[in-house]
């Protein structure tokens, strides 16, 4: 068949390509949001990261720069205030036991562990007497305080065992006589403490950390970790108990520590690590 002639369809230029914007009232509102939507994306970009940075007024103030630079362990020993005799098991626990037995400083049981004290129990009430009159591992006789009376070791050992599912029986405190008795023989002690008896002091305060290295302090005896403390003097590592350091609190958590008794622990120590 013969090819017919056609007529080419007329394609306007613009039918591919047509605006959405067709008035000048479009054309002005495209302009105004083409200028505020960066803006307001800005303002908020810096919003939100000024708002994840922010800083605290009160950061910088002497007490909170003292509560963050608090050591995460704090080990602190006292003597049991009241005569001999007359002392609360609970005061003696607090103030002499809770020491080591509160932190399981120097492996030692701590209060209300069911688990750990379970095996020492069975022994009995008076077995775990006399390992604390006589000491034991790292716990010195009378726990370090020689002015402890039998009667009130007996009831601290009650309290502490009890409180991990014992039921020892207290002992009734001592009579008044008694009482006055063991104050003028706890009177005499402060007279020969003034001595500075070296390992006495080492003994009752020191012994709870440094018997076992506790927070790493240097265990006593230990000369590769005592050498480079040794090279300082003796005048510097008073300094260090007297003012604290590390975890170790000043004056090594009891301030009733005299100079002299500070001295004499520090050369007990020394001479058993040279």
């Amino acid at each position: 068949m013969p090819l017919q002639n056609t007529k080419p369809i007329p394609v306007d230029a613009h039918d591919q390509h047509e605006s959405f914007i067709k008035t000048p009232q479009q054309l002005i509102v495209v302009i105004v949001l083409a200028f505020v939507v960066p803006i307001v994306g800005i303002l908020l970009m810096v919003q939100l990261v000024l708002s994840g940075h922010s800083a605290d007024p009160q950061a910088l103030t002497p007490e909170s720069v003292s509560a963050r630079i608090q050591p995460v362990a704090r080990l602190e020993i006292g003597a049991p205030g009241g005569a001999p005799g007359a002392r609360a098991a609970a005061d003696i626990v607090k103030t002499t036991c809770a020491a080591c037995h509160q932190t399981g400083a120097a492996n030692a049981p701590k209060l209300g562990d069911a688990a750990a004290w379970a095996p020492r129990i069975k022994t009995g009430v008076n077995a775990l007497v006399q390992s604390v009159i006589k000491g034991k591992g790292a716990m010195p006789p009378k726990a370090g305080d020689a002015s402890l009376t039998e009667t009130e070791i007996h009831n601290a050992v009650v309290l502490i065992a009890n409180q991990a599912g014992a039921k020892f029986k207290e002992k009734p405190a001592a009579a008044p006589a008694q009482q006055q008795a063991s104050a003028s023989q706890a009177s005499a002690a402060p007279q020969k403490a003034g001595a500075a008896d070296g390992k006495a002091v080492y003994d009752k305060v020191c012994f709870a950390c440094h018997a076992q290295s506790v927070a790493g302090s240097p265990k006593l005896g230990d000369k590769a970790a005592w050498a480079p403390r040794l090279k300082q003097g003796t005048d510097a590592l008073m300094q260090s108990v007297i003012k604290g350091k590390g975890a170790m609190p000043p004056k090594a958590g009891n301030p009733a520590l005299s100079d002299a008794e500070i001295r004499a622990a520090v050369d007990f120590m020394a001479s058993q690590s040279k």
